[in-house]
């Protein structure tokens, strides 16, 4: 694993026109992704962040709850570095992994790369490219860190997760290295992502029908959960976000098959600027 500790540094000049608005406006993606969900769960994940506080003895006052554990992620965006400011490339496009069937945590979701930061990391950003690396092979060395969104509290695996925004005009491969990490890494176009075509909402069950996610289903995944929120508040906060159907609310099973239909074999992700 070849990579240096100085490319954790922050440069968010680096980041390419059509990424700016997205970059300039990174401190508003935690508002823009707490817009998009109902009240109630708002409302749990700030009660169960702050029992992780008190659990970690920051605050004695109240029940125990899980401690949290410090984490990051890689948002890597790729595309060519000239396309102009207000225009999404065709070519741009987003790293994503399905993590392992057999994880503990968040097993078979489609996940940004990324995990629990070590005692020996100096920040997050140097966690998310380390993570990265090892779960995909990919040499951070032509990655560019931009920016870092605020910490999001993730209530189920109790991880207090800092997204790292970063660039490159050309990551190069990208793979499984270990498949009891990552069932799959895949280079998604983000016109996949701003296809209205490819979204939904998604639920666990009837009786949380009014508490449903946004989500995208594609040929190869169901992305959802936190970093389904997380992609569709980026679209919103950089301007790419096309009006969707909000009304389309389905289980969890029948979204997941939606994702494996014949419809959507390999390579086919819709056309973004179809109308």
């Amino acid at each position: 694993m070849r990579w240096e500790r100085e490319r954790s540094r922050l440069a968010p000049d680096a980041a390419p026109p059509w990424l700016k608005q997205l970059v300039d406006n990174v401190d508003h993606i935690r508002r823009a992704y707490r817009r998009r969900l109902p009240a109630e769960v708002v409302s749990a994940i700030l009660e169960a962040d702050a029992e992780a506080d008190r659990a970690a003895g920051r605050d004695t006052s109240g029940p125990a709850g899980k401690p949290k554990r410090d984490a990051a992620v890689l948002v890597l965006f790729s595309g060519p570095p000239d396309a102009p400011a207000g225009e999404l490339p065709d070519d741009a496009d987003l790293l994503l992994t399905v993590r392992a069937s057999t994880l503990r945590h968040h097993a078979g979701q489609a996940a940004f790369p990324g995990g629990a930061a070590d005692d020996t990391d100096p920040d997050p950003v140097y966690t998310a490219l380390r993570e990265a690396a090892e779960e995909t092979g990919i040499d951070t060395a032509r990655l560019q860190p931009l920016a870092t969104m605020e910490k999001m509290f993730i209530p189920p695996s109790g991880f207090h997760v800092v997204p790292v925004l970063a660039y490159s005009p050309d990551p190069g491969p990208v793979g499984v290295v270990d498949p009891a990490e990552a069932a799959l890494v895949s280079r998604i176009p983000v016109r996949a992502f701003v296809n209205p075509e490819n979204r939904i909402m998604v639920h666990r069950d009837a009786r949380t029908h009014r508490l449903a996610w946004p989500a995208f289903v594609l040929n190869e995944m169901l992305v959802w959960g936190f970093t389904g929120q997380v992609i569709s508040a980026m679209l919103d906060v950089a301007g790419w976000a096309r009006p969707w159907n909000t009304d389309d609310v389905r289980e969890l099973d029948e979204a997941m098959a939606l994702a494996g239909s014949p419809d959507r074999s390999p390579g086919r992700y819709g056309d973004a600027h179809d109308d």
